[in-house]
């Protein structure tokens, strides 16, 4: 408990030496956060309350913190919200077909031995259990890429206000290109790195290389990594197409306007 505190007081005493505010705000959104996603978690208990719809009512919360309680609300964050949004609702769909496809729900034959001594009859869908899973594992890194690159396209239509929605669109897509590498690796060794002891285990097993890609949970962990990728690309050129649209637009209703 006081290497928690410890590093607790570090964490908050290097943001807000370097974030100022920000970094204030940022600190304290992280147990706001939590808090989101221990009620979800908690809610989701009760077989009346469907977990998809819970998830993104968490979902909409995570990104109202993330976004407008860190950075204010702005041009910016409005645009990185809706493209959020608008990116999770598209993606929600592909996981739910893939999630019945790959047939990914439940407990592999691996955690048998542990669940043995609990009742399955919970009366909760572990599909849509799984879905929400892999949505929550998505947002955090989907608001991050939205705001990355809908920041920077503020910035450049602020210093030059008569850029062309079109070379708007092309400059937010040039910078959504550099974050993506970074970012798709960044969740690739956030997953493996928190799962290293999964592999020790399948080791252990002596399993092969066919065994471990055909394990239901290596297969729902890989699933997991593809699906938050493919939320991260696909929010680079919605995030785009919608900082380049509003901005244009916003500035030529001021001209008519004047």
């Amino acid at each position: 408990m006081n290497v928690l505190v410890v590093l607790a007081g570090i964490l908050f005493l290097l943001m807000t030496l370097i974030g100022g505010r920000k970094g204030v705000r940022s600190f304290f959104a992280l147990f706001f956060n939590f808090a989101v996603i221990m009620i979800t978690v908690i809610l989701m208990n009760d077989p009346n309350i469907d977990p998809v719809i819970l998830t993104l009512i968490a979902c909409v919360l995570i990104s109202c913190i993330n976004l407008f309680y860190i950075n204010g609300v702005n041009s910016k964050t409005k645009t990185a919200f809706l493209s959020t949004i608008i990116c999770i609702v598209v993606l929600l769909l592909f996981i739910i077909f893939i999630t019945n496809k790959a047939m990914i729900q439940g407990f592999g034959e691996e955690e048998i031995g542990e669940l043995g001594m609990f009742s399955l009859l919970v009366e909760v869908d572990f599909v849509k259990i799984m879905v929400s899973v892999i949505i929550m594992s998505t947002i955090g890194a989907i608001t991050d890429t939205a705001i990355a690159v809908s920041s920077p396209m503020r910035e450049i239509h602020y210093h030059h206000p008569d850029i062309s929605r079109k070379d708007l669109f092309l400059s937010g897509l040039a910078i959504g290109r550099d974050i993506l590498g970074t970012s798709a690796n960044t969740l690739f060794f956030a997953f493996f790195g928190g799962y290293l002891a999964l592999l020790i285990w399948f080791k252990d097993l002596s399993y092969s290389v066919g065994e471990i890609v055909n394990s239901k949970i290596f297969s729902a962990e890989m699933i997991t990594i593809l699906c938050a990728g493919i939320g991260v690309t696909l929010v680079i050129p919605i995030t785009t197409w919608i900082t380049a649209y509003f901005f244009v637009r916003n500035k030529e209703t001021k001209e008519k306007i004047r």
